[in-house]
């Protein structure tokens, strides 16, 4: 039998609550498949199965939050047969269980009269029926109906209030909570990762005029942003330099077997999520270019899945137009470096005895001193900027 953990899905993940089970006891799973939807601080999260089995027992009901590691679930695996017996499992809140408590029945509101009639308020049929089917307190809607009347208009008015007050305070609350989980990331990866940093202006000349003639035989839903050869150019580079593709764990470095970028995306009301581009160097540019669409939009709808977010050996941040000349980031853990684009933008340039324009982006590179150092990291940026010469090569 095989324990379903709650998996992690970054250093600042430490618990999840279940919204919701895609399976059922009995049900047989495939390597891949969703399983559940769970909430973290950043968005609602596809779980996959890791493996093949069959769903033995369901752990958790939904609702319930758990620290990452939980056992949420059980599986058999494939010709294993279920347990003759299993003990049982008492719920949080059975009775005779740890944190049950009596609850009293409800006593007459504080400062009434006991046996004093209460006066009844006018409220038309319909609206009655409406408060009851949406749980509204008759007593806390103001009347507008004839002779002070609760109409029909005033229940769903107060629905409809209330329902963009609880919209923008839950919004309020993520928003905290996602801004609370990215600093305890970031203060311990700045406390656990002696940082070092190195940056390189780069020509981008060939690359865009290159970029331009490809988008002038495609399409416009088949058109490349500059982003996706500048991730791409990162992931081929990465091939070369196998010290900068891992993670840190357990007081070493663990050289990751393949390269998935995480791509550092803003959330429209603030915040920043880093799912993966799983297996970037060997896809093509047009294929990238619809992953990352589809990343983007799933992660500004908060839905994504457990491998995007738990899967990045590296992280790129790409600033855009909009940005600044340079980004110097914050490794996040357990990685072990991080590459930052500035803005594109025209600048003098010296060549071949000459001085003209050219359009160049300034790149950064954050690493793991314990891993690797300086000149390492130098050699990378300067041979990432040879790659991004020959975007031809990029596409093959």
């Amino acid at each position: 039998m095989i324990e379903f953990k709650l998996p992690s899905m970054g250093a600042d993940m430490d618990e999840g609550t279940l919204l919701e089970w895609k399976v059922k006891p009995g049900d047989a799973v495939k390597k891949g498949q969703i399983v559940a939807i769970v909430d973290t601080s950043k968005a609602a999260v596809d779980i996959e199965s890791w493996q093949e089995g069959t769903i033995d027992e369901l752990m958790l009901e939904a609702g319930e939050k758990v620290p990452v590691g939980t056992t949420i679930a059980t599986l058999l695996e494939p010709g294993e047969p279920p347990p003759a017996t299993r003990p049982a499992r008492k719920h949080l809140h059975e009775p005779g269980s740890p944190g049950a408590q009596a609850v009293a029945p409800p006593g007459p509101p504080a400062g009434a009269t006991v046996g004093a009639p209460i006066a009844r308020r006018k409220v038309s049929p319909a609206a009655r029926k409406r408060a009851q089917q949406l749980h509204i307190a008759l007593d806390t809607v103001t009347a507008t109906g004839p002779d002070g009347a609760v109409s029909l208009e005033d229940i769903e008015r107060t629905a409809a209030t209330a329902g963009a007050a609880a919209s923008k305070a839950a919004a309020g609350e993520r928003l905290a909570a996602m801004r609370h989980t990215i600093a305890a990331a970031m203060e311990r990866s700045k406390r656990e990762i002696p940082h070092y940093y190195v940056s390189e202006t780069i020509p981008l000349g060939c690359m865009l005029a290159w970029l331009t003639a490809r988008n002038a035989r495609h399409s416009i839903e088949d058109r490349l942003l500059p982003a996706v050869p500048l991730i791409k150019a990162v992931a081929l580079t990465l091939r070369r330099f196998p010290d900068l593709n891992g993670t840190w764990r357990d007081g070493e470095f663990h050289a990751a077997p393949c390269i998935h970028v995480g791509v550092a995306i803003s959330l429209r009301h603030g915040g920043l999520v880093a799912p993966a581009l799983l297996d970037t160097d060997s896809k093509p540019l047009a294929q990238l270019m619809r992953e990352l669409i589809d990343l983007t939009g799933r992660c500004r709808a908060g839905s994504l899945r457990s491998s995007e977010l738990s899967e990045p050996t590296i992280t790129v941040t790409s600033l855009g137009d909009q940005g600044s000349s340079e980004v110097l980031g914050i490794i996040y853990p357990p990685q072990v470096a991080l590459v930052g684009f500035g803005r594109i933008a025209e600048r003098p340039w010296a060549e071949l005895g000459g001085l003209k324009v050219m359009p160049t982006v300034t790149a950064s590179l954050a690493a793991d001193h314990r891993v690797t150092d300086g000149h390492r990291g130098a050699r990378f940026l300067v041979e990432l900027g040879e790659t991004l010469q020959h975007p031809e090569e990029l596409d093959p």
